[in-house]
């Protein structure tokens, strides 16, 4: 155990010593060009970080991209394969169009569920005779802070056949004569449920978001419109939404990015087969399932990164239309 230490500490000292290397050099040859002390120190200090970003970061990116024209399993070298992997995986039949109609159903209808909710409890919370506001707020972000399988075990339990959301909602189920249903097992209820759970963790940390862009509007708005005779709603259309709205333009992308890239509630929860899986989780199936299909999961990868670009790129060119930033002329 012992070497086992002292192996680790050696390749500790190495990588120090050629990062300190680096960085000296760096520094001498930026001198030589005749680069200031103060700017070539500058520079100097980011060589770690390009390194680690180089090494960790842009590597795999462009190996991923190269994997993605080969039939590489992760063993033998990879042979190329051209469009091969894109061609398979967009055909009729594969398994990416159905996990792409479950990841787009989950965003489409959790985000805006979400972002709702959260700003309608920020709104309730920003009230000036709302007490104890640092209580709430952590309370609201507790969600976004409490490790994710946690989260999955609860929400597994309370959405289960016998599970508390069905004790407490069984009144109304024998009032209809409905069965308690099986959240999580059923395919008709699979996604209600997964988006039911969604909203914990989705609106939880939006509203401290939401809830600090409002604490930043000028009262004085408010109090024009209240001199104009506008009531309750005219406050909320014509200050609150415009003066929050680069807000939930932020929480609305992020939201989109995190809501393609969702992973953990496919692979802890047995979905139904009839209900699909998300994109990432069949990312994770190509690459480390029994076949380590890895050109698959890099051309997968490259497909969500498309589906990313596209679904952002849609929000930012309708942002003009509904997205206010004060000092801009409309």
């Amino acid at each position: 155990m012992l070497s086992d230490y002292a192996r680790t500490l050696a390749d500790y000292l190495i990588a120090a010593a050629l990062i300190g290397s680096a960085m000296y050099l760096t520094y001498n040859i930026l001198r030589k060009f005749g680069v200031k002390p103060e700017t070539a120190s500058g520079y100097t200090l980011i060589v770690p970080w390009l390194l680690g970003f180089i090494i960790w970061t842009a590597y795999p990116i462009l190996a991923s991209l190269y994997y993605s024209f080969t039939d590489f399993n992760g063993l033998q070298p990879p042979r190329w394969v051209g469009l091969e992997n894109y061609k398979n995986l967009l055909e009729r039949g594969s398994y990416f169009w159905p996990s792409l109609r479950m990841t787009l159903l989950y965003g489409a209808i959790s985000l805006p569920i979400g972002l709702t909710l959260a700003l309608l409890i920020a709104m309730v919370l920003a009230r000036e005779d709302v007490r104890f506001i640092g209580f709430w707020r952590t309370m609201f972000y507790l969600p976004a802070v409490i490790p994710t399988v946690a989260t999955l075990v609860l929400w597994i339990w309370l959405l289960s056949t016998n599970g508390l959301v069905n004790q407490i909602l069984s009144p109304i189920y024998n009032l209809i004569g409905m069965e308690k249903p099986s959240w999580f097992t059923d395919p008709t209820y699979a996604l209600p449920g997964l988006i039911i759970m969604s909203l914990w963790g989705v609106f939880g940390a939006n509203t401290v978001i939401l809830l600090a862009g409002i604490k930043n509007i000028p009262r004085e708005l408010y109090e024009a419109v209240a001199i104009d005779g506008g009531g309750a709603w005219a406050k909320f259309w014509h200050v609150t939404l415009p003066m929050v709205s680069p807000t939930l333009f932020y929480t609305l992308v992020l939201g989109i990015i995190g809501a393609v890239k969702t992973f953990e509630p496919g692979v802890f929860i047995n979905l139904p087969r009839a209900t699909g899986t998300f994109l990432q989780v069949l990312v994770y199936q190509y690459a480390f399932g029994t076949r380590a299909l890895m050109g698959y999961a890099s051309a997968l990868s490259w497909l969500m990164l498309l589906i990313i670009l596209i679904l952002t790129a849609l929000v930012f060119r309708s942002s003009a239309l509904w997205v206010y930033y004060e000092g801009e002329r409309r």
